[in-house]
């Protein structure tokens, strides 16, 4: 319902491809770690099938056993637009597996090249430096805001490009990327980022990649009371999908 043809771009996805909703990854609410399994067997399948997913969350820690599903045969690429790294060791005494933990353990577990990984839009909220310091020490090329906005979009994007090549690679889209002045409606907002115009043109700057999957995370309706995130978030999900689509055809 949102729409047939990117005013942009000109495509039109759902004739491009063929689309469809697969429904919910059900979880389990009193076991966070038969949730992640159940989120790994979901996308295992859907990879057999030769189905490229785009995921809707979820806080970001739902990113991990997608790559799990999807990345169980070699590392693959990220480009990843986020306010944070979520690159941390732990939580409040070492809780593995927290919506800030995801990437890290997504690299101690082979799931993703490091040297193929870069984070976009990078500021706000810092504890200390160690999820930098990993960062750097396995090669990931982190792009902080103030880099972002001095050099601008279509240099940023063409080194992101650059970075991942023409391999295998992941999107990871964390709404707070956008600046809260144009997404309110997430649960660890951060100011001083993109506006919603910048938002979907990051996206289209994708174009050309292999793209094995893509998710749109941390939209959260109870903070969200106008409906202008979750307008902006199926927005985005809309320009990924034009992302995806046209190497099929």
């Amino acid at each position: 319902m949102i729409r047939a043809q990117n005013g942009a771009t000109g495509i039109r996805p759902f004739e491009a491809a063929r689309c469809a909703d697969l429904g919910d990854v059900s979880p389990n609410p009193a076991d966070l770690m038969d949730s992640l399994n159940r989120f790994t067997e979901f996308y295992s399948r859907v990879k057999q099938l030769g189905i490229r997913p785009l995921t809707a969350g979820g806080d970001h820690l739902c990113s991990l056993p997608i790559l799990r599903g999807l990345a169980s045969d070699a590392p693959v690429g990220m480009v990843h637009f986020d306010s944070h790294t979520d690159l941390f060791k732990g939580y409040f005494g070492g809780t593995k597996y927290t919506h800030g933990t995801p990437f890290r353990r997504a690299v101690e577990e082979g799931l993703l090249d490091p040297k193929r990984v870069v984070q976009i839009g990078i500021r706000g909220t810092a504890y200390d430096s160690e999820d930098r310091d990993f960062a750097d020490a396995v090669g990931i090329r982190v792009i902080a805001i103030e880099e972002f906005f001095q050099r601008g979009i279509s240099d940023v994007m063409a080194e992101a490009r650059e970075i991942v090549g023409d391999g295998a690679t992941y999107v990871s889209y964390d709404i707070d990327f956008v600046d809260p002045a144009y997404a309110p409606g997430t649960g660890t907002p951060e100011v001083g980022g993109p506006n919603a115009f910048q938002a979907l043109q990051v996206v289209r700057e994708l174009a050309g990649l292999n793209i094995i999957g893509a998710d749109l995370v941390e939209v959260s309706p109870p903070f969200d009371q106008a409906g202008a995130t979750a307008w902006l978030g199926v927005s985005l999900m809309f320009e990924l999908l034009c992302v995806m689509v046209p190497s099929e055809t």
